[in-house]
């Protein structure tokens, strides 16, 4: 998620913004569909979902520019005022959708082509189409599965990024993995430095300091959710681990040449943090 912005419960406060909102991205996006953005839809928005959903707001800078309402895991409406569309405001609702219910599903209006390339671009895949009762048109139902609930350790050296390639594979990851039942992240990431690289790091001395959202290295598509935390020693001899087959400390070329995808993000939140060279 953008430094400036953040996701929080939609409040009753919120309605006039939202509203508003709303209104210019549906006609934006629905130039097809008569009255939309205004009368009985714009009611059924202020009655209805807005009390039945479990709303969420985007905001920036005290300005709410992004509505995502969800009814369980199903996407029933993401809304991003065009002015603010294009910065990642919608991406990060869904991100942060996935991140309270795994799995997701939606539908989307056949003929909204831009809504349908934005979640092809997030792994959603076509399951279903009907035709809307209300205004004619076909609606695409899309499915993503939960994405890859995983765990990366930041330790820098010299401005260099520690980075660790497993036996029989040419790229490097950040140190870490997956979670095992019943762990918490800390849990889960303290659990793995011991295990890679022979480290002794308490779940209490990690602090989470961001979470990468990107497509997981290698899983077919499958999306990532990487929580990435700091804390630990400075200072540290690594032992690899019977699955490690080495490791190094990469400056940020040599990180976008040899490591994970998902390794830009992480050296470029590194990098506006002036903890890594640009």
């Amino acid at each position: 998620m953008s430094s400036d912005m953040i996701i929080r419960p939609y409040r009753s406060a919120d309605e006039a913004a939202v509203t508003d909102l709303w209104s210019r991205a549906v006609r934006q996006a629905h130039p097809f569909i008569p009255g939309e953005g205004e009368g009985e839809r714009a009611r059924s928005l202020r009655e209805v979902y807005l009390v039945t959903a479990d709303n969420w707001v985007a905001e920036r800078e005290g300005t709410v520019v992004g509505l995502l309402g969800l009814l369980g895991p199903e996407i029933g409406g993401l809304f991003v005022a065009p002015e603010a569309q294009g910065r990642g405001t919608g991406r990060a609702l869904v991100e942060h959708a996935a991140s309270l219910h795994g799995a997701l599903t939606l539908e989307v209006f056949a003929r909204n082509e831009r809504s349908r390339r934005f979640y092809d671009g997030l792994g959603f895949t076509e399951r279903a189409r009907r035709v809307d009762e209300e205004t004619g048109e076909v609606l695409i139902a899309l499915d993503r599965t939960a994405p890859l609930r995983s765990v990366g350790w930041l330790h820098l050296r010299d401005g260099r990024l520690l980075s660790v390639r497993t036996r029989g594979n040419d790229t490097f990851y950040l140190p870490g993995g997956k979670y095992e039942e019943g762990e918490t992240a800390p849990e889960a990431l303290s659990r793995e430095l011991a295990e890679e690289l022979g480290l002794t790091v308490p779940a209490g001395r990690l602090a989470e300091a961001f979470v990468i959202h990107d497509v997981a290295h290698g899983q077919n598509g499958r999306r990532l959710h990487m929580t990435c935390f700091t804390g630990g020693p400075q200072d540290i001899e690594p032992v690899p681990g019977r699955e490690i087959a080495e490791y190094a400390w990469f400056d940020r070329q040599e990180a976008r040449e040899r490591c994970a995808p998902a390794h830009s993000q992480v050296v470029d939140r590194l990098v506006a943090q002036g903890l890594m060279r640009a």
